[in-house]
């Protein structure tokens, strides 16, 4: 395969699902890692590779980092109250997937005690919370630990969640823009957002409207592959297709 043709194949493949791995990159366009960096190396104006992962250079926006410990504070009131509306769907006996993220440790406070529902989280926090409620079962997913994010990754998470049948999926996100899709901060969390909204009977993104018309370093879903976005405004229904 030329050259050019190997970026057209790579392109159309970040164009379907925003993110790949070297190695995947590489089987693609059945070559070796190498010629694949070299090939990212060689047209910085289209692709970004960063850690393993290959991007399409305009879904990284931005430089600047996320930290846990800075993002907890920013708009706590409005995370609480996007928070409170979105308990309000969580039922008796349903499995429930909790993204990691400062917005989504108050949901996870605000399970209420009486229900009975098992819950799958990534991140520390969160099972910190959910480790003290006495009728939730959690399943903590496992991997490398990634501390600015105070969360988990791996490949046996994922494959864990494709096998899972999820009734509700809250995730959160660092950007939403109609445009530019929806977007987060760390690259590790990109698969395993994108796997429990695979398996997921039903998705919301949980957000405070600061959120809106910003965008992060990379992009994981659409705007309409929600179910549902929930603010501090309430709840919004989406027409999914």
């Amino acid at each position: 395969m030329l050259k050019t043709d190997r970026l057209r194949a790579l392109a159309d493949a970040l164009g379907r699902q925003n993110v790949m791995r070297l190695r995947d990159a590489a089987a693609l366009l059945g070559v070796s890692e190498m010629t694949v960096r070299r090939d990212v190396a060689a047209s910085p104006g289209q692709f970004t590779y960063l850690g393993g992962y290959i991007v399409s250079a305009t879904d990284v926006p931005n430089t600047a980092g996320y930290s846990l410990e800075q993002e907890k504070d920013h708009f706590a009131q409005a995370k609480a109250e996007a928070s409170a509306f979105a308990a309000k769907l969580i039922a008796d006996n349903e499995t429930l997937f909790i993204d990691c993220g400062t917005t989504l440790t108050t949901l996870a406070r605000l399970i209420p005690a009486e229900r009975h529902v098992t819950v799958v989280c990534y991140s520390l926090n969160v099972a910190e919370i959910l480790r003290r409620k006495p009728n939730v079962r959690m399943i903590l997913l496992g991997g490398v630990y990634v501390p600015s994010s105070d969360s988990f990754a791996g490949e046996e998470s994922i494959e864990m969640l494709r096998r899972m049948g999820i009734n509700k999926a809250f995730i959160s996100a660092g950007g939403v823009d109609p445009a530019r899709g929806v977007t987060c901060w760390n690259f590790h969390e990109v698969a395993l957002k994108q796997a429990a909204m695979a398996s997921a009977v039903e998705r919301h993104l949980v957000v405070d409207t600061s959120k809106f018309g910003a965008v992060k370093a990379v992009r994981f879903s659409q705007v309409d592959d929600f179910d549902s976005i929930i603010t501090e405004k309430g709840q919004e229904l989406r027409r999914r297709n």
